[in-house]
């Protein structure tokens, strides 16, 4: 039996001499306390050393993953070309599997096994010959090291640390850029102010004063190199009628000195772009491909690392950057918001208003699948992120033309929807529908009806003026008294009780004139006087009655 032995210098292969003694597991050990006697066991028959640590560490972790490397598979060749009919012991039940379906090599693994590899490990140097124990211990510390980053998915080209502190500086550098251009202008602006209104970018204005100094050089210099030709006119003509102050050769000196430090930071920062551009497509490719270097940077910033990143899911990443906002609207009941530092991504902005919200839902969550790839995916590939933005862009697509498909299902789903069915419908006309009546029996149905609406309003108008009648006469009464005293005639006035009051005392004052000229005045019948009357009629009337008894 054959035993495969991986070491941190080479792949070793030794050759079991007494196979009894592997089935006394228990008592194994004994028999290696000393390089002499591990020697009577087993007998080393080929060693393939490691020519450096890149190879070592490709075929640890080959091992690892269960899969044979090439250096491996070379040395097991050689041993099937010399003893075919050997089985193979091997550490990995794995690598046993992968080497019998490649080599045809019957591979034998269970705890026996273990324990010899155990045992064959603590005479290691002894048994293979060639290799000083300096040199192995060297080797192990390096592979350790190098496996040990590989299982924790760190390299040192993904430090994403480069890149947080990369567009901290860049955020830093922009800020410094406006303040020193601003200062530039206005300090300029008192010699010349009329040149901040025709150059409106700023490099071209620094570069313009760097070549021109005073406004008086300007007719003399040529400014083409730096502008086009109808704006370097306007620049001369200007200068020469220029309102602007008179300052010293010291003072000019200052501000070339200036112009000097913002065209070296505007360098710098272009370089520094580059880089970050380069970091972020090392680092985090799928995620720069989704929304861009400068988005992916300030995102991978927000949360501290692209492991970190990694972890929120994609509602968090799509606010991430207003929290400020978030919870003043949770505080205050309002609608929360809709995206954060996502919303400077190319693919939102390319979205009309009313759809950014639903976009930067959309493409928060590939960012999320992006990032998770990057950080924790074995192979560093594109494929995802292209793929993602495709669908996204497809999505606004979709959302701009006012159609709302499916995006995901089965294909077999959407195309019975995308398959066209001709139906055929029969529509029968309605005679029922038709107005058989005849056209002059129509006109008079119609004026009937216009007649009778007529007579209803005539009621309705009749019982209003009934209402507001005694109003109305009222009102009209009074009209006409109006109009007679106008026209100079007497109106007759109401009688009311004061006037039959005037007028009794009148018809008595009349009486009393009489009497007092001798005149009878006819008293007024009282009630007691017609009583008395009635008396008197009636006693007539029974003495009238006795004389005819008589």
């Amino acid at each position: 039996m054959l035993v495969l032995f991986e070491t941190p210098a080479g792949f070793a292969v030794f050759k079991l001499l007494d196979e009894k003694k592997l089935q006394k597991s228990e008592n194994l050990y004994q028999d290696f306390t000393s390089v002499d006697a591990a020697k009577k066991v087993v007998k080393l028959k080929m060693f393939e050393k490691f020519e450096d640590t890149t190879e070592a560490l490709a075929s640890a972790t080959a091992s690892v993953e269960g899969k044979m490397s090439k250096g491996l598979k070379k040395l097991l060749k050689k041993v099937i070309s010399q003893e075919a009919n050997q089985n193979l012991a091997v550490a990995d039940a794995k690598l046993g599997n992968a080497i019998q379906d490649k080599l045809a090599l019957k591979c034998v693994y269970d705890s026996k096994v273990g324990e010899l590899m155990r045992c064959i490990r603590s005479q290691m140097t002894g048994l293979i010959s060639g290799l000083p124990e300096r040199e192995m211990t060297a080797m192990s510390l390096g592979l350790a090291h190098s496996l040990s980053r590989y299982k924790l998915k760190f390299s040192p080209d993904k430090i994403d640390t480069m890149i947080v502190q990369a567009v901290s500086l860049l955020d830093d550098l922009d800020k410094e850029l406006n303040n020193y251009m601003m200062r530039c202008r206005e300090w300029y602006g008192w010699h010349f102010p009329e040149l901040g209104k025709i150059l409106t970018d700023n490099i071209a204005f620094i570069r313009s004063i760097q070549l021109m100094g005073e406004r008086t050089n300007a007719h003399d210099t040529d400014l083409s190199d730096i502008l086009p030709e109808d704006v370097e006119q306007k620049v001369k003509a200007a200068a020469e009628i220029s309102m602007g102050t008179e300052i010293s050769d010291e003072d000019m000196l200052n501000i070339k000195h200036l112009c000097q430090q913002v065209l070296e930071i505007q360098e710098y920062r272009t370089q520094l772009y580059e880089y970050l551009k380069n970091r972020m497509i090392a680092i985090a490719p799928n995620l720069t491909i989704l929304v861009g270097e400068l988005v992916g940077a300030r995102l991978i910033s927000h949360a501290g690392s692209l492991l970190n990143l990694a972890k929120h899911p994609a509602s968090t990443v799509q606010i991430l950057g207003s929290e400020k906002a978030l919870f003043k609207a949770l505080k205050t009941n309002h609608d929360t918001p809709k995206y954060g530092l996502i919303y400077h991504a190319q693919v939102v902005g390319s979205a009309s208003a009313k759809l950014k919200g639903k976009i930067s839902r959309t493409l928060a969550a590939k960012a999320a699948l992006g990032c998770r790839v990057d950080a924790l995916g074995e192979e560093t590939s594109t494929e995802l992120g292209l793929e993602q933005r495709a669908k996204v862009e497809g999505r606004i697509r979709q959302l701009e033309g006012g159609h709302a498909h499916q995006i995901s299902g089965l294909a077999k789903k959407s195309a019975k929807f995308d398959k066209y069915e001709n139906k055929s419908e029969v529509l029968q006309f309605k005679s029922a529908g038709d107005s058989t009546m005849a056209s002059s029996t129509k006109r008079k149905f119609e004026d009937s009806q216009d007649e009778a609406l007529e007579v209803k309003k005539m009621k309705v108008d009749e019982t209003v003026d009934e209402d507001s009648s005694p109003k109305k006469k009222k009102k009209k009464k009074n009209k006409e008294n109006e109009d007679k005293e106008a026209n100079g005639e007497a109106t007759e006035a109401p009688e009311t009780p004061k006037s039959e009051k005037k007028k009794k005392k009148k018809k008595n004052k009349e009486n009393e004139d009489k009497e007092a000229n001798g005149e009878a005045t006819e008293a007024p019948e009282t009630p007691k006087s017609e009583k008395k009357k009635k008396k008197k009629k009636k006693a007539d009337l029974e003495n009238g009655a006795n004389g005819v008894h008589e």
